[in-house]
């Protein structure tokens, strides 16, 4: 059952990143002149939805789309330009390193690379006991000796190999540690940046099972970084779909698979692979993706859209409710063509 009080809410949440160098590196030549020339990445652009205790909250899109860098602004890895993130109705985007602290236990992150995420120089129950001492410092020792035990069965992991080094895992072994030491806290809320890509297909299915059993049993709300659609279909609750920074459409996950509306989501999802399909049901979208760097005018989908028209290209379309309820930023569905 999902409440309908959010659990986590982004109101226009802007981040970008500047790559210009030192200031050697930002003057220019031009026109006779020196210029002092910046260069920022918009990686995300006014992105707004709310997550409901619960559910599982996917987003989607192509690679460089900007979902892991909103997952990072949203759980406070990283700093937003603008913009607000609260976190059951308190703000936390401007909250100091210290007034963070009680947030951290309660939102955990489960980081795309078990490897690259895991120490290597910390032996496993070094790895999951750190969390609790640093969070719950009034636990004993036994207790956090129990709870390392409890939490690596839970997810699989014989609590005998606690002391080994990550080295020693495979890759889903590694994951299983890496979802461990996120559940170690107790949190509410988990961020997955593609937690099975890094895997083989044989270990994602176990993987997500887990992820499933952790949800029943603790009353996890999850959101789900991720680029594999089938992985969307099978646990998602509502799936936001972006495209170059922006959101372009929010819906159920029935409701973008059986009727996408967004032009960048209909050619999305006809790239799954189905049996029976004739091939002119894929749509090929047109073009290269444009860099982040020079955002196009309008709508930032205008120059791969085969739909777009002079409004499209000159007015950047607002998420807006569409007749299936769906949320779409499109001017076609605005007006009726599509």
């Amino acid at each position: 059952m999902i409440d309908k009080a959010g659990i986590l809410k982004v109101d226009n949440l802007v981040k970008h990143f500047d790559i210009s160098g030192g200031l050697l590196e930002q003057l220019t030549f031009d026109q006779g002149r020196i210029r002092r020339k910046e260069v920022v990445v918009k990686a995300v652009n006014n992105v707004s939805f709310t997550i409901y205790p619960g559910e599982i909250f996917s987003v989607v899109g192509e690679s460089g789309c900007g979902k892991s860098t909103l997952a990072r602004t949203c759980i406070g890895l990283y700093p937003p330009n603008s913009g607000e993130v609260y976190y059951r109705g308190e703000r936390i985007d401007n909250l100091s390193a210290r007034k963070m602290l009680p947030f951290r236990s309660k939102m955990q992150m489960i980081f795309q690379d078990p490897y690259a995420s895991l120490n290597p120089r910390m032996a496993v129950r070094q790895t999951l006991e750190e969390p609790v001492r640093f969070h719950k410092k009034n636990i004993s020792d036994s207790e956090i000796k129990d709870r390392v035990a409890e939490v690596m069965l839970q997810v699989g992991v014989d609590p005998l190999w606690a002391d080994r080094y990550p080295h020693e895992f495979s890759g889903g072994q590694r994951q299983r540690i890496s979802i461990a030491r996120a559940l170690m806290v107790d949190p509410e809320f988990i961020i997955a940046d593609e937690p099975i890509s890094a895997l083989d297909v044989s270990i994602q299915a176990q993987i997500l099972n887990l992820l499933m059993d952790a949800r029943e049993e603790r009353g996890l709300t999850y959101m789900i970084i991720t680029h594999d659609l089938s992985v969307v279909a099978h646990v998602s609750s509502r799936v936001a779909v972006m495209y170059l920074g922006n959101l372009c459409e929010l819906a159920t996950a029935e409701m973008v698979f059986e009727s996408p509306g967004h032009p960048y989501t209909r050619a999305l999802f006809s790239a799954i692979p189905k049996i029976g399909r004739k091939k002119a049901d894929h749509i090929q979208i047109k073009g290269e993706v444009p860099t982040p760097i020079n955002l196009p005018t309008g709508c930032v989908f205008h120059g791969r859209c085969i739909y777009a028209e002079d409004r499209c290209r000159n007015e950047i379309p607002a998420l807006t409710e569409a007749d299936t309820g769906s949320l779409i930023a499109c001017h076609g569905i605005e007006e009726g063509r599509l």
